[in-house]
Parts: C-alpha cells; structure tokens; sequence
C-alpha cells in the first residue's frame, strides 16, 4: 500500500483533492478530524487533556470544550504541550486505520495534515504532496466557505507556514489557480500515477 501525505494551506483546496482520490478508491485519513474525534471519545485522552488543562476542558454534558482549551494552548503559549498530549494518540490511531485499509486491499493511503511538515518529511511516507494557491485566491474560498471575515482569514494564513518551507520536502506541487475542473484532471492524473505505482492498472 502507497502512503501519501498532503498538506497546503488554508483555502489552497487540499481537502478538494482528497475528496477526489476518495471517489477514485483511496483511504483519506483527515488529521484534524481525527484529532477531534479522539478529544471526543477516547477515555485515556480526556483525562490527560483535563490534567494537563483542567475539568474545565470538557463542559458538563462531557463535550469537548474547543473554545477554552483555543483560549488555554494558543493563547496562552501552551500549543506544543497541546500538541505532546494529542500527536501520540492521532499517530496511533492513524496506524491502526492503515492497518486496517491494507487489509481491505486499499491500495493508496492519504494522509491529510495542515501540519504534516511541521516537523520536517515524515519518514513514512513515500510521496509528499503540496497544494498551493495564490493568497488572494485563498482568501476568497475561506470566506466564502465559512462565512467569515476576511481579516480573520488572514490572521490564520499569517500564521501558517510559508510555502517556501515546504517546497523543499515536496515530491509533487499541485498549483491550484484554475477552475475545478482543472483541478480534478490534474488530481486524477496523479492519483493514476499513484496507482502504477502499487502496481496495479498497468498495460
């Protein structure tokens, strides 16, 4: 089974791209998602959050409490102590899953991450895939997704590493400027080239 990273910044369409390579037969392993879930629902999680954050992590109906542990860990300087706590148990996780796909005959696993390069290339992955965008183009897609303001939009794509960074741990650079139509042909077209690569689909 090939694994693929993919990560790119906000707005820049990266999870556009994995909904394609869902429909055409890859496992999507959304980081961020899977993060929250976890929050949500694992007992050894919970209680390492509210340890290290206290009981005000979780709000009486024992749901999770986004907004204050946002307060707590990015205000508050305490992101990577966060981040100490949830990676392990996402990493976990995300082998389990892939265990899991590889049973079933999956043959391309995607991993997506808006911080998937944080720390440099993960050494198991054998393709990083990067998906970039002009800002103002970006811009526009998150407010007109998630119905927000476009100072908002900007502090966060300020905050995001740059793409310069990146560039260097990248295998393949999708440039998504057009429409998606183009985008889906060109993600189509990698992902066949993923497929040769497992050794399926050849002539």
């Amino acid at each position: 089974m090939l694994k693929v990273g993919i990560t790119g910044g906000i707005g820049s369409g990266k999870t556009t791209i994995c909904r394609i390579w869902e429909e055409l037969g890859a496992k999507v392993i959304y980081a961020d998602d899977l993060a929250k879930q976890l929050m949500a629902e694992d007992p050894v999680l919970k209680k390492e959050l509210i340890s290290a954050f206290g009981p005000q992590s979780y709000k009486e109906n024992g749901e999770l409490n986004r907004t204050y542990l946002a307060e707590v860990a990015f205000k508050k300087g305490r992101v990577e102590e966060f981040n100490r706590i949830i990676h392990p148990r996402v990493f976990e996780k995300t082998e389990e899953i892939a265990r899991e796909a590889e049973a079933q005959g999956i043959k391309v696993l995607v991993k997506e991450a808006a911080l998937l390069l944080k720390y440099g290339r993960p050494v198991d992955l054998d393709y990083v895939v990067l998906v970039t965008a002009e800002a103002e183009k970006r811009l526009k897609r998150v407010v007109k997704r998630d119905q927000t303001k476009a100072w908002k939009v900007s502090e966060r794509m300020q905050k995001q590493q740059n793409n310069d960074e990146l560039r260097k741990y990248a295998d393949i650079i999708i440039k998504n400027d057009g429409s998606i139509e183009e985008l889906r042909e060109n993600a189509a077209k990698i992902f066949l080239g993923f497929l040769d690569e497992t050794g399926i689909d050849k002539d």
